[in-house]
């Protein structure tokens, strides 16, 4: 290790989303010079682009809500549970241990949280997702704010190109050919979603339906902190991780909820689910499917009413737009159940025996099969008739990523901390398994093990 007097920057962060944001703020917080390295031409990444939804088990605005029995414990094993148990024990549990922590932090520094946006962002029903004001772009700001005025500098439209390395030990980063030097490295580029290349390789369920996907996120998100973590042989997470969100290929537009009084079959003509399920499992439960999608049908009673019914916003399913996607050959359309489903090549005895199994249901008031709120429940009866293909094909985020420990430390091969180099955030993996745990779970991931990195990062110079 080079003497402190031989440094640029105590700490050098690679990205400036949530969790580069919050490591830079730790270690300049900790009395560390940071320099931000952020390939865009502005900060936030994905971030800023997102709901701005923080997963988190036990805080102060839970309480303000009247839930003062929620814990790090439950969300725990609600989370390790939903996976069955297929993640890493280790770094789950500290996430939510520090989730409550992390989350009291974003409030102290700023970033505005109400009770009207507390919600159950998962499965288990549970209210732990807490919706900032403004969004991701809210959570920035805040972390912008906290940074303004102490040593943080920024380099953007700057993309790293190698770690410098010597004996061993990460000391900073080459950028342009030159070296910058520091006592740590913090990786925090994001995702890979815009790197068809790497979602093929580490994500191919991402890459099923073709030209059907598309990214939500940042298009600097190109797996660069994979790559660079790979020079230092760091090791990877479980591949084929992450969050697709389904679409019935209407428009490139985000709409995470399909309205819920749909009828939803697999290729079998048979419904399978609640259709007012969480978008968090979806995906995951489509992919135990005959062929992994499915069909939404409904009838011209429901197309007519969805301008004033649907269940959450849902804009390409306004009666109008419905019609347009008719036209455009993305909705199919027919007089007869029986001409749906030889049109969908779906068998016809069995779908119509399933409509007349839903409407049944939707008669007596009460889904006996699946039970879907009975608000929802509208029958499939009155032709025309309508049905969208649902593939889960917006890649909402990737879960494949450099393994780490619970003191953000990257693992090299022997498994054993790289010196000097640290990650967090999306770039990271272990965490995330088949179905993702609620909305808010990347955003809480990023801020938690962000201020960890930056902690320890600031540590470095002290102790070397």
């Amino acid at each position: 290790m080079s003497d402190g007097d031989d440094l640029d920057y105590d700490v050098i962060v690679i990205g400036t989303g949530a969790a580069g944001l919050s490591a830079a703020a730790l270690a300049a917080e900790n009395g560390a010079s940071v320099l931000m390295v952020e390939a865009a031409d502005r900060t936030g990444g994905s971030s800023a682009l997102s709901g701005g939804v923080f997963y988190a088990a036990g805080t102060s605005l839970q309480r303000e809500a009247g839930l003062a029995d929620d814990t790090a414990e439950a969300m725990y094993h609600y989370y390790m549970t939903l996976n069955q148990y297929k993640l890493e024990p280790a770094l789950v549990r500290r996430l939510c241990e520090q989730s409550a922590v992390a989350f009291e932090w974003l409030r102290e520094i700023g970033v505005g949280f109400t009770t009207d946006n507390l919600y159950a962002s998962g499965v288990d029903k549970v209210r732990r997702g807490h919706r900032a004001t403004g969004d991701g772009a809210g959570i920035v700001e805040g972390l912008e704010g906290f940074l303004s005025g102490r040593s943080v500098e920024t380099a953007l439209e700057t993309r790293v190109e190698s770690l410098l390395v010597e004996q061993g030990r990460v000391c900073g980063i080459v950028v342009d050919g030159q070296p910058v030097r520091s006592a740590a490295t913090v990786i925090a580029t994001g995702g890979f979603g815009a790197n068809p290349e790497m979602l093929a390789r580490h994500y191919p369920d991402a890459a099923r339906y073709g030209d059907l996907h598309w990214y939500i996120g940042a298009p600097t998100c190109r797996g660069d902190g994979i790559a660079l973590a790979a020079q230092v042989e760091g090791q990877l997470s479980q591949a084929n991780r992450g969050l697709l969100l389904i679409t019935p290929g209407f428009a490139r537009d985000l709409e995470s909820y399909l309205p819920g009084w749909l009828m939803m079959v697999n290729r079998e003509g048979r419904r399978f689910i609640d259709e007012t399920i969480e978008y968090s499992v979806l995906a995951a439960v489509l992919d135990e499917q005959p062929g992994k999608d499915c069909y939404a049908i409904f009838d011209e009673t429901s197309r007519l009413a969805s301008k004033t019914t649907q269940y959450r916003p849902a804009p390409s399913w306004a009666a109008d737009r419905l019609l347009e996607h008719v036209e455009a050959g993305t909705l199919v359309s027919a007089p007869t159940l029986e001409e749906l489903a030889d049109k969908l090549g779906l068998p016809t005895t069995r779908l119509a025996a399933t409509a007349e199994r839903y409407n049944a249901l939707v008669q007596a008031g009460e889904d006996a099969d699946y039970f879907k709120p009975s608000a929802m429940l509208r029958s499939v009866s009155q032709g025309p008739f309508y049905a969208a293909h649902i593939r889960p094909g917006i890649i909402c985020w990737t879960g494949t990523g450099i393994r780490i420990d619970t003191e953000a430390r990257v693992l090299g091969a022997d498994d054993r901390p790289v010196p000097g180099l640290y990650a967090a955030g999306e770039t990271t993996g272990g965490m995330f398994g088949q179905c993702y745990a609620a909305g808010g779970a990347s955003i809480g991931n990023a801020v938690v093990f962000g201020r960890i990195a930056g902690r320890n990062a600031a540590m470095e110079k002290i102790s070397a």
